[in-house]
């Protein structure tokens, strides 16, 4: 935990997180719990309805939800909603406006009188095309498996077991399963807007994303764009470097993106990468694909180049976006650039409530004789929903099954983590609710 806060920027944020640190080290530490009656009751029904669980993440990878399949994305969220209803929920699926080309996201709440209001968050949506459900051994393959519709069924099941139980007639809780995460609908307070209500209404949120067999995530790094245009002087390319024509816009963009390189690149937790280029004569920009048309014999008249920026809190975030503007604004000769930013996920620093969140899923593991559970390294993983509301209330993600190959051919979750994680979600909840 200690050696996250010292890589961390900016000091403020680093001396927080250390005076928290100190209390609970000064706080004498209690003996373990032990499993009460009611939780061990959570326990035998998860060990009872593995093979459902199983059933319904086969289910639910079969059905082709890449973001911008809009029906197969509503298709997920319908089977996710009978199940909530089926629990008492009050489940509805909010439609996004057709110009946002999204399909929306499933809401589900239900109140009660007793403990912390929770707010649960995971997503439907997938990056690619669907590989359908196969299981080779301990293995789930097929798209969305571990990233994160195995991560959906660990809420769900969870929840499942509290209700058998009868644990969650009093528990207030906010489930929301978006349609987009993997590719937020502009603009982000219409698609986010309503989970931001939730969490308003909540005291903390837990994010069932892919996770690890010993680690929570206590912190993730944002993601933005960023979008480099160059102008220079066109003509023969005899000419090119005298007075009169300058060094051309392919030249100007090496430049600039070799000093992004030189100067910016090594900061703990802050990455830059320029993903998409072209350049020539002319440069035709359609959405997210670029045309370039030109000849060798003439001076490259513009470029353009396309980025993201990750950072793990909004301060770094602006100090890296001052470098980059003051090293665009020093042209070569004959050129002109410019560079625009375009805000996408933030980023979810690490906080006292958080580390209190994982302190408790540490015990509620060790209790039940799965090990301890520490905080995930921000480096390790991407931007993610969550960080959309880690701003008003603590929380806690990484709480989905384990597994690999997200956004990639041959993804995959391993099952027999699945009632492992499920177990420790809902002893949490079940505390969290008391």
């Amino acid at each position: 935990m200690t050696a996250i806060c010292k890589r961390l920027c900016p000091a403020a944020l680093r001396k927080i997180v250390v005076a928290f640190v100190l209390v609970v080290l000064a706080a004498p530490f209690s003996c373990a719990q032990k499993i009460s009656p009611g939780e061990q009751k959570l326990l035998d029904y998860i060990d009872a309805h593995t093979t459902e669980a199983v059933a319904l993440l086969e289910k639910a990878v079969n059905l082709e939800s890449p973001t911008e399949n809009l029906a197969g994305v509503r298709a997920v969220g319908a089977v996710f909603k009978n199940e909530l209803a089926a629990l008492g929920f009050n489940a509805s699926w909010i439609t996004m406006p057709p110009e946002m080309k999204r399909a929306g996201h499933l809401l589900a709440e239900k109140s009660g009188t007793k403990g912390k209001r929770v707010l649960l968050l995971g997503h439907i949506d997938t990056v690619l095309h669907g590989e359908n459900f196969q299981r080779r051994g301990n293995k789930a393959f097929g798209t969305g498996t571990s990233d994160m519709k195995a991560g959906d069924v660990v809420l769900l099941f969870a929840l499942k077991a509290l209700h058998d139980t009868g644990a969650l007639k009093d528990a207030s809780i906010i489930v929301m399963l978006t349609g987009d995460e993997e590719d937020s609908g502009d603009p982000v307070e219409t698609s986010r807007g309503d989970m931001i209500a939730a969490a308003k209404r909540s005291d903390l949120v837990l994010s069932f994303e892919n996770g690890g067999s010993n680690v929570a995530t206590i912190a993730r790094r944002g993601a933005s764009d960023w979008l480099l245009e160059v102008s220079a002087r066109t003509g023969h390319s005899s000419a090119i470097f005298k007075p009169s024509m300058g060094d051309g816009a392919i030249f100007e963009t090496a430049r600039i993106l070799s000093q992004f390189y030189e100067t910016i690149r090594g900061e703990q937790y802050l990455t830059f990468n320029p993903s998409v280029i072209s350049g020539g004569t002319e440069v035709e920009v359609k959405e997210q694909n670029l045309t370039t048309r030109g000849k060798t014999n003439v001076v490259p008249a513009r470029v353009v180049v396309r980025g993201d920026l990750r950072f793990i809190t909004a301060e770094q975030k602006e100090a890296a976006r001052a470098k980059m503007r003051a090293i665009v604004a020093r042209s070569l000769p004959g050129t002109t650039a410019k560079i625009t930013f375009f805000d996408g996920i933030p980023s979810m620093p690490p906080s006292p409530g958080n580390y209190e969140l994982l302190r408790q899923l540490d015990r509620v593991s060790q209790d039940l004789g799965f090990g301890k559970v520490v905080g995930l390294d921000p480096g390790e993983r991407g931007a993610g929903d969550v960080a959309y509301v880690t701003h008003l209330l603590p929380g806690l993600d990484g709480l989905g099954a384990t597994g690999g190959g997200a956004h990639a051919k041959g993804e995959y979750a391993d099952l027999d983590t699945l009632p492992r994680q499920i177990k420790r979600a809902a002893v949490l909840l079940y505390r969290l609710t008391r």
